[in-house]
């Protein structure tokens, strides 16, 4: 469930069992964050992976359906290279 009011942040609801919320908050707390916190820049992470990973396949594919010059000339066609 997501709450909140505006553009800026708003909150998100989550289910986890008992043993991840403990190692969450002891993770958090070596890293001088909250869990809060430590689940949001994870979120953000695999945002911006999904995005950047995204960009880069829409570039792939103008390069391909663009094609590549490779300077290649042919230089006979096919009957001459087939005579008898």
């Amino acid at each position: 469930m997501v709450t909140g009011k505006g553009e800026g942040k708003r909150n998100v609801s989550i289910r986890l069992d008992r043993r991840t919320i403990e190692k969450a908050k002891i993770l958090a707390a070596r890293r001088s964050t909250s869990p809060s916190a430590l689940l949001a820049c994870q979120i953000e992470l695999l945002v911006g992976d999904e995005e950047a990973y995204e960009f880069a396949k829409e570039q792939a594919t103008t390069l391909l359906d663009e094609g590549f010059d490779l300077g290649g000339k042919i230089p006979a066609d096919r009957d001459k290279l087939h005579e008898p």
